[in-house]
């Protein structure tokens, strides 16, 4: 009779001699080189960015930029009215000069003994106050006038002309965006392979398949207890001003790059409890189990770290039909449907 079960001691169906061989398809492993790449979200910041603040009270008598407009280093921004603060320094002066008149009397009478050390260092005293006075009245009258202190871009604006203002009332925002920084936080077990000068690559929602390529230049000296990462950021040139501060980056950071890795398709991977295994077909044509250890993944490939050789042929479709020992063959016409199979037999047979 004919049993259903395979028999205990005989080989598996299509497996032993004269048996039909099992159509798979199969690709070589590859020697390439492989880029270990961390993937991560990041926040992209300005270079610089300061809120613009008056030092002193006052009337604001002019503002003389335009919001989002560039600006360079010293340039003027907003002067407040300067009436009040010119009085006040002539007035000190006009005191000063005369506590100096007086002390250079003073000085010629205490050389002829007409006055005393102590009326010397009376008037000695109020020139170095008079004189304090006049340099306090000369740095509010320079306050008066707000600079730009680093070349940037001037954001929106608080405040109108004729406005009363205190002191430290907002009084707008520039922001220094050529070059931007990006900020990120790279976990723990990374962390050795991230330095200074290494290259990352972000992507942004408002440019979509566009990069920007930037340099790392800070990794934080210690980690976030919480999280167990460290901050690290990272330059990156903006001369279009395509990057904003305040969006996402989708960052990938370069960690390590193998020259002579072995990569195969991920489909010939065949997955088991404790281990991962590809087969490989001989020169016979025999499918040979091997066990092999996995490392970075791309899209469709993975490396293999351990158990492969470039070059070595491996079962990509049909794993599900192979077992150790099997004959196998390559493609075949009458199954144009298998896609990529190569339509030559393994032995060609004499009829």
């Amino acid at each position: 009779g004919i049993g259903c079960g395979k028999p205990a001691g005989g080989s598996p169906p299509g497996g032993g001699p004269g048996g039909m061989a099992v159509q798979v398809v199969v690709a070589e492993a590859k020697v390439q080189p492989v880029t270990e790449r961390l993937s991560m979200v990041g926040t992209i910041i300005p270079n610089e960015a300061i809120e613009i603040k008056s030092e002193i009270d006052g009337t604001l008598e002019e503002i003389l930029f335009q919001e989002g407009q560039p600006v360079k280093p010293g340039d003027l921004l907003l002067r407040l009215d300067e009436s009040k603060l010119k009085a006040s320094l002539a007035e000190a002066e006009a005191t000063f000069t005369l506590s100096q008149a007086t002390l250079e009397r003073l000085k010629t009478l205490q050389k002829s003994g007409s006055a005393s050390q102590q009326e010397y260092d009376q008037a000695v005293s109020s020139f170095e106050l008079n004189r304090a006075s006049v340099d306090l009245k000369k740095r509010l009258l320079k306050d008066a006038r707000i600079l730009a202190p680093f070349a940037g871009v001037m954001g929106p604006r608080s405040v109108s002309p004729g406005q009363v203002i205190g002191k430290s009332a907002l009084l707008g925002s520039l922001v220094a965006i050529d070059p931007v920084k990006v900020e990120f936080h790279v976990p723990e077990r990374f962390l050795s392979l991230a330095r200074v000068g290494q290259t990352i690559e972000i992507a942004v929602a408002a440019w979509p398949g566009e990069k920007f390529q930037g340099e790392v230049y800070f990794i934080g000296p210690q980690l976030d207890e919480a999280t167990r990462t460290a901050l690290v950021k990272a330059r990156l040139p903006n001369r279009e001003g395509k990057l904003k501060p305040g969006m996402f980056a989708d960052l990938d950071l370069t960690l390590r790059v193998r020259e002579n890795a072995v990569v195969i398709p991920e489909r010939a991977l065949v997955l088991q409890q404790t281990r991962a295994l590809v087969y490989v077909v001989g020169t016979n044509g025999l499918a040979e189990p091997r066990t092999v250890q996995t490392g970075y993944r791309m899209p469709g490939q993975v490396e293999i770290i351990q158990g492969l050789a470039g070059g070595e042929p491996v079962i990509v479709e049909g794993t599900q039909k192979v077992f150790p020992g099997v004959k196998t063959r390559q493609g075949a016409a009458a199954m144009p449907s298998a896609a990529g199979a190569l339509a030559v037999q393994d032995s060609p047979t004499n009829g």
